[in-house]
Order: C-alpha cells, then sequence, then structure tokens
C-alpha cells in the first residue's frame, strides 16, 4: 500500500472510532430511512464528482461554488450517479455536502472516501447516500467481504476501486456472486499521484467477463471519454475537469454524448 492510502485509511479509521462512540449503529440504521435510488445505465454513463481540493491538482472550489448547484448541473447534463467526497483533511469533503446533494437530486448519490470499517456503509446511508466507493488495497480480503456485504445490507451500489492487475485479480474474486458492483480502474500512479491513461488500455483485458467497467481519473474531454469507451469502458468518473470547467453541464453532456457515439 502507498503512504498516501496508508495515512487517509488510517484517518479514515480513526473517524470511523469516533463517530461509533458518539452515534452506534442502530441510532445510524434507525435515521436510514430513504429508500436507495437504484442506479440506471445506458451504454456509456458518467459518474460526476463533486469535490472542494484534491492533494494533487490543489483547490477546485471556485469562487462562490455552490456544491448543489454543481450537482444538479451534472444531473441535469445526463450523469447516472453524483460522487461526493466526504473525506475531510485532503479533499475538503463532508457529511453535509453529501447530505445537501442527496436531498436535491434526482439521480443516485455515492460517498466517496477511504472507507475501511461497515460502519460507515451505515453511516453513508444515513446521509442520503445510494452507493459508495470501496478500495481495494486499502482492504484485506476479510474485511472487504465484510464491506461488500454491509453494502448489499444496505441496499447500496459499490464502486470497487482497483490501480493494478493485482487489485483487479482480487476484486474479480471478491465480487463474485455479487450483484450491483461497478470495478473500477483508476490510472493514478500511487507513487507520484500522476495519471497514466495508458493502463486504460494496457489492464481492460484484466477485468472480468459481466463487469462494468469504469474508468477513473485522467479524464478530462469529450475526446478521452471516446477513447475509453472504444477500449470497451461502460462509464467514467471525473472529477477535477468538471469541477474546473466554467461550464461543467456542457463538458459532462459531451463526455456523455462521446462515450456513447464511440459506442455505437
Amino acid at each position: 500500500m502507498s503512504d498516501f492510502l496508508e495515512l487517509m485509511a488510517e484517518r479514515s479509521r480513526e473517524r470511523a472510532d469516533a463517530a461509533r462512540t458518539s452515534t452506534p449503529e442502530s441510532e445510524l440504521r434507525a435515521v436510514s430511512s430513504v429508500t436507495p435510488r437504484p442506479l440506471a445505465l445506458d451504454g456509456f454513463d458518467l459518474i460526476a464528482e463533486v469535490k472542494r481540493t484534491s492533494p494533487s491538482a490543489g483547490t477546485l472550489e471556485r469562487e462562490g461554488l455552490d456544491v448543489v448547484s454543481q450537482a444538479r448541473q451534472y444531473a441535469d447534463a445526463g450523469a447516472a450517479m453524483i460522487s461526493v467526497l466526504t473525506e475531510p483533511s485532503r479533499f475538503g469533503g463532508s457529511a453535509e455536502d453529501l447530505r445537501s446533494i442527496a436531498n436535491t437530486v434526482d439521480v443516485p448519490v455515492m460517498r466517496k472516501d477511504f472507507l475501511v470499517d461497515p460502519y460507515q456503509i451505515d453511516e453513508a446511508r444515513a446521509w442520503g447516500a445510494s452507493a459508495v466507493l470501496l478500495i481495494t488495497r486499502i482492504l484485506d480480503d476479510g474485511v472487504l467481504a465484510a464491506m461488500l456485504d454491509a453494502s448489499d445490507e444496505a441496499g447500496l451500489t459499490v464502486l470497487l476501486e482497483a490501480f493494478d492487475a493485482h487489485d483487479l485479480e482480487r476484486s474479480a474474486q471478491a465480487i463474485v456472486g455479487r450483484e450491483h458492483v461497478l470495478l473500477g480502474l483508476n490510472c493514478r500512479d500511487l507513487a507520484t499521484l500522476r495519471e497514466d491513461v495508458d493502463r486504460f488500455g494496457e489492464l481492460v483485458s484484466s477485468f472480468p467477463d459481466n463487469t462494468i467497467k469504469i474508468a477513473e481519473s485522467g479524464i478530462a474531454s469529450a475526446k478521452d471519454a471516446a477513447a475509453v469507451s472504444r477500449l470497451g469502458y461502460d462509464g467514467i468518473l471525473v472529477g477535477t475537469a468538471l469541477m474546473r470547467s466554467e461550464d461543467p453541464a456542457s463538458l459532462a453532456r459531451g463526455m456523455i454524448n462521446a462515450g456513447r457515439a464511440a459506442r455505437a
């Protein structure tokens, strides 16, 4: 595991332990009354991300940014799901960002964080999430299975994120017999935090058959979306490019249309 992921995972454990002390699982489940929204996919789709800052890109929060308005633009442009960062120390995220967006848009909202404890799955559901991102690299086989079980029990879709061929192999084994799981490949090099988009082509054959494949990181334009679509990916997760765009709705719509046209 990279130093960055190890640090993020440790901070996440600390946050989960502190939250459990103040709000036990039974209380979380008692307030999880909203039925998670099902994810509807249409050939090639966009998971559009709201994040205020990033270790690799710095501050993404434009002056006057309203995260709810940003998410609404994504949804209106046709995004299948909105990803919301809830990690506070390096990404500026919060539970309140997720809650406010989930209460406003009509598409599923995904909690993106460095989740390491099944408690955090219940937390996500209580905050209004319909999906969670799980990172294979930071979870051993037993914890990964427990996290997937907790997601199934909560009715949440999972985007399971891999960084290399070994991650993909472990992920494939973990999701055998499971439904409502997307498998993502993040092309970022964890040592340098640089993106290597060639990895999408190099590793697409490592995905198991009949898996919904999501390309993550390194996608900034409609041309990029078309390229990964032609490789066989079923969707993309995009954050930085959309957050920096002066017209995120047009960029989102262009990516979706280009990706679908490339599959025609």
